[in-house]
């Protein structure tokens, strides 16, 4: 941590997004006129890792928290005072209050990591606002969510990032590094998801051990107290971008390329109840609910230059965590399960080789150069990537490299979904969110060490 400290006092990565950008420039420094004020609207789990990773930065300031719970103010609090900063100004008097702290002056760009029905409407308004915004995962629920992140980037010229930081991972930037060197050929399939035992994480009143309650709602604590009605209420792939966001950057999905369609199928949903019973009994109220969502939804699709993408969304099973990646071309594949890898004259015919020389063969030069300072940051050093991506993008008021289009076609998948299982499996056309200019939207480029 005191490394990425150092790190970023002294130096200033500036270009709109690392890796996943059209260009990179190293500044000396970052003076106080330079500093970029940013406002937190959510400081739960996921907004107060932004909060610490924001206090190691000497390049932004913290001028104003917006969270409906008292107690998160509290530990935001805490932690600004324990790194030296200024105040903030606070707000959460209720869920509105958001709109006082978009109206400040003080307030360059803001962070929204709050239950994911409030993402587009307070995105939405920050735009409207004149914010830089980053957005967490899903960005959308509905398709006419995803159109209005889209139209209001375009209608106020504001710009919206997408805070997909497992676009960061480094095994997936190796991969992508692979991609872009023609590694596997040309491409074919892919396979991605978000498959995450969560029940512990849907169910938890906070009085019984960890992974042990069957509360949610008002009476559930953390995540329990909204993620889980969408497993009552929902049957598809609420949660697709952790999968599809990474897939989407390797086959240049609004730059070059484009999602066409989408199929999906679920299976019937029994994992919830099962635990239910299991830690609360045949007679708790909430074992006598009918859980809407499938427990593997199943989705399918299609691109324009003539890839198909299995996307896979488990989260009501027990199982080992996995994004299940799998990115295969004319010359090889590559499978994250397994760590293995197999290239056409390279590896042994029909033998799997390990993938970790490879990956280390391809290591993204960002991360060789600044992977020391990413530690510490979450999530296996991404946090520092994603989120430095949108600093940087912010202090330039440039385009992200995961924009608003990316944030309305990744989250698509979960509407979509939802209509194609509702209709048997029917097919569904996946809307053209750049209105045909995917066709001359220059790709995402391979970033060289040669800065």
């Amino acid at each position: 941590m005191q490394k990425r400290r150092t790190f970023i006092k002294q130096t200033a990565v500036v270009g709109a997004g690392l890796a996943l950008a059209p260009s990179l420039s190293i500044a000396a420094t970052t003076t106080t006129a330079q500093k970029l004020r940013i406002g937190l609207i959510g400081v739960g789990l996921r907004g107060t890792n932004h909060l610490n990773n924001l206090l190691q930065r000497e390049d932004v300031l913290i001028t104003a928290i917006c969270d409906i719970d008292s107690d998160r103010i509290s530990i935001a609090k805490q932690h600004m005072e324990k790194a030296g900063m200024a105040a903030a100004k606070m707000f959460g008097k209720d869920a509105y209050d958001y709109k006082n702290l978009l109206e400040l002056k003080e307030v360059d760009a803001v962070i929204i990591s709050t239950p994911w029905l409030w993402h587009t409407r307070m995105a939405v308004d920050a735009m409207e606002a004149g914010k830089y915004t980053g957005v967490e995962v899903s960005a959308a629920n509905t398709m006419e969510e995803c159109w209005d992140l889209v139209n209001t980037h375009e209608e106020t010229g504001s710009h919206l990032m997408i805070l997909e930081n497992v676009n960061y991972r480094r095994d997936i930037m190796a991969v992508l590094h692979m991609v872009r060197q023609n590694v596997f050929g040309e491409l074919l399939h892919f396979r991605c998801g978000y498959q995450h035992d969560l029940r512990f994480v849907k169910f938890n009143d906070g009085k019984t051990a960890y992974g042990k309650g069957v509360e949610f709602g008002d009476k559930g604590i953390s995540e329990s107290k909204w993620r889980t009605q969408h497993s009552l209420l929902r049957n598809g792939d609420v949660y697709p971008t952790h999968g599809v966001g990474p897939v989407a950057t390797m086959c240049n999905i609004n730059r070059g390329n484009r999602f066409v369609s989408m199929t999906s199928h679920a299976t019937k949903g029994v994992g919830l109840h099962k635990y239910i019973v299991k830690h609360g009994g045949e007679d708790h109220p909430n074992a006598k609910l009918k859980f809407k969502q499938g427990d593997i939804i199943t989705s399918t699709l299609t691109t324009a230059q003539g890839e198909t993408i299995i996307v896979t969304h488990d989260c009501n099973s027990p199982r080992p965590y996995s994004l299940g990646f799998r990115v295969q071309g004319s010359e090889g594949l590559w499978e994250v399960d397994g760590n293995r890898i197999y290239i056409e004259g390279q590896s042994e015919p029909h033998r799997w080789d390990n993938a970790s020389p490879w990956l280390e063969k391809y290591d993204h030069p960002l991360w060789k150069k600044y992977g020391d300072y990413a530690q510490g940051s979450g999530h296996g050093g991404m946090d520092f990537f994603v989120l430095n991506a949108f600093v940087e993008s912010a202090k330039q008021n440039s385009a992200p490299p995961l924009d608003a289009y990316d944030a309305a076609a990744w989250s698509a998948i979960t509407p979509l979904s939802e209509a194609s299982i509702a209709n048997n499996g029917e097919p569904q056309d996946f809307p053209d969110f750049t209105r045909g200019l995917w066709v001359s939207r220059t790709p995402y480029q391979w970033m060289k060490d040669t800065y």
